[in-house]
């Protein structure tokens, strides 16, 4: 039986790629779209899982889609060289950096070096700061799909009472400032916030993002809430197997709230389908800027 408390994340994504394959097509009668590159530097499991999922997705849209594995052992100024230069070719349409990178590698500086109009998760510095006035075409895509899952349940954002709790630079500030730009009333929680229960009992909306498995509980949620659960936490299982669980106690809460995002199958399916909306988008922006002839 299909629990409806749970927000599909597949569903959603599967609807947003085929409106991105649309769009793919009708940009290709036009003009040929370039590939997407994914880069990792040295070899990650956890990043091949995700390179996966973006290949499969960049097929289903109509994308090429290419990998990347640079040498762990590239220094900071080769790396930074190799993207620049992936700027300047036309065949290369966005950029996925994977993460983590070695710990010589400073990644804020590599995400600089991508150019907003390449940076297809939206992690550039200029990507980020244009969410502070409210454009919102290449944000950064967990956050974007958080957004759009709240979207998902029929709630108005205007005037909505949201409780974002976690601030980092990828996930938390850019999706309180997207929530925002949509009319929401948003409050931030973090570390050192004193009493997260305080703010998060009041809200309509929840969002999650700390890294804490099962952090928030149901005494933490007002009744009738949608809970956004962005965290991807690995635990060991009853059996001893590892197994994923999210920043929410999923079972508990689901009793209080009206909507939950289950982890997996949340907010993780729809963040790979914004990574190929973002990659159309940047298409539309180059050659409006005349990049592309």
């Amino acid at each position: 039986m299909k629990d409806n408390r749970l927000l599909d994340g597949r569903a959603l994504r599967d609807r947003i790629l085929a409106g991105v394959a649309e769009r793919v097509a009708a940009a290709s009668a036009k003009h040929p779209v370039g590939r997407l590159l994914s880069v990792s530097i040295g070899e990650n499991k956890a990043a091949a899982v995700y390179v996966r999922g973006q290949a499969s997705a960049a097929k289903r849209v109509g994308i090429r889609f290419d990998e990347e594995i640079w040498p762990s052992t590239l220094s900071q100024e080769e790396a930074k060289h190799r993207l620049v230069e992936m700027n300047d070719d036309p065949d290369v349409l966005g950029v996925i950096l994977q993460r983590p990178v070695p710990k010589h590698i400073n990644v804020r500086s590599l995400a600089s070096a991508i150019h907003p109009f390449k940076d297809i998760e939206g992690m550039n510095p200029a990507s980020i700061g244009d969410i502070v006035y409210n454009d919102l075409a290449l944000a950064p895509c967990t956050a974007a799909a958080s957004v759009e899952l709240i979207k998902e349940t029929g709630l108005n954002l205007h005037g909505l009472e949201v409780v974002m709790i976690g601030h980092s630079e990828i996930v938390g500030k850019p999706a309180a400032f997207m929530l925002m730009a949509e009319g929401a009333t948003v409050t931030v929680c973090h570390h050192l916030t004193r009493s997260v229960a305080a703010h998060s009992r009041r809200a309509d909306a929840v969002l999650v993002a700390v890294g804490k498995p099962k952090f928030l509980h149901a005494d933490m949620v007002k009744p009738g809430a949608a809970v956004i659960d962005i965290g991807i936490n690995q635990v060991a299982g009853p059996d001893g197997v590892p197994v994923i669980v999210g920043d929410v106690d999923t079972d508990a809460v689901k009793e209080v709230a009206s909507w939950v995002t289950p982890v997996p199958g949340g907010v993780g399916p729809v963040t790979v389908s914004i990574f190929m909306r973002n990659a159309i988008t940047a298409h539309e922006k180059q050659l409006a800027a005349g990049w592309l002839g």
